[in-house]
């Protein structure tokens, strides 16, 4: 009993991520939800894992694309562009709400969940490494899918600037990357913006 109610203690926690909004929209004009997000990163990681040139453990990545973003539920969401103090504390704040997140499940499964978010920031593993891509993946995704009004200007700019890199281990993410670069693309020269001009200031032209 004790177990039990250890559980439905952290997810109520939890639930905090159905209400916590990111920087994205759906197609619809509504705000995605961090669980939302999570729940896209896992069907991708399961479409995706067998054409990887570098094969991963496919349940590890799955857990941690379940654990990445638990934090935001004590830290909540800062977008990766934003400037200024919350940003600036990021790091710090998220680490916090691990070790809190670590000792409210505590045992086994409370350093699991510790020692998953960790592996996930490091990215040393093949694992956290196709886990991160498909987090800056998913993103641009849905960025694609939503409105362009719904776009910040220096979005434009992380089309080539956010996803590559993360991408560039593995064949098949990068060739995935240059898929949702070009559906990006295709997206704001139909609405009227000057793509050229943004390659050229980014050195790619």
């Amino acid at each position: 009993m004790e177990q039990a109610c250890t559980i439905l203690q952290f997810l109520a926690l939890s639930e905090r991520l159905k209400r916590e909004l990111r920087h994205s929209w759906l197609s619809d004009g509504r705000r995605e939800s961090v669980a939302e997000h999570t729940w896209q990163m896992a069907l991708m990681a399961l479409l995706a894992y067998r054409h990887l040139e570098l094969p991963v453990d496919i349940g590890r990545v799955l857990k941690m694309i379940i654990v990445h973003d638990l934090i935001e539920a004590i830290a909540g969401d800062v977008p990766y562009f934003e400037e200024g103090e919350r940003k600036e504390l990021k790091a710090e704040r998220e680490r916090a709400a691990i070790e809190e997140i670590r000792s409210m499940v505590a045992g086994e499964t409370g350093q699991e969940l510790f020692e998953l978010w960790h592996e996930f920031e490091a990215r040393a593993t093949a694992e956290a490494r196709c886990a991160s891509a498909l987090d800056h993946l998913e993103v641009q995704i849905q960025h694609n899918l939503a409105s362009i009004d719904t776009w910040e200007p220096i979005e434009y700019d992380l089309v080539y600037t956010k996803m590559l890199d993360r991408c560039s281990h593995d064949a098949f993410l990068t060739s995935l990357c240059g898929a949702v670069r070009d559906q990006a693309e295709n997206k704001m020269l139909a609405s009227g913006i000057d793509v050229a001009s943004i390659k050229h200031r980014l050195g790619m032209a």
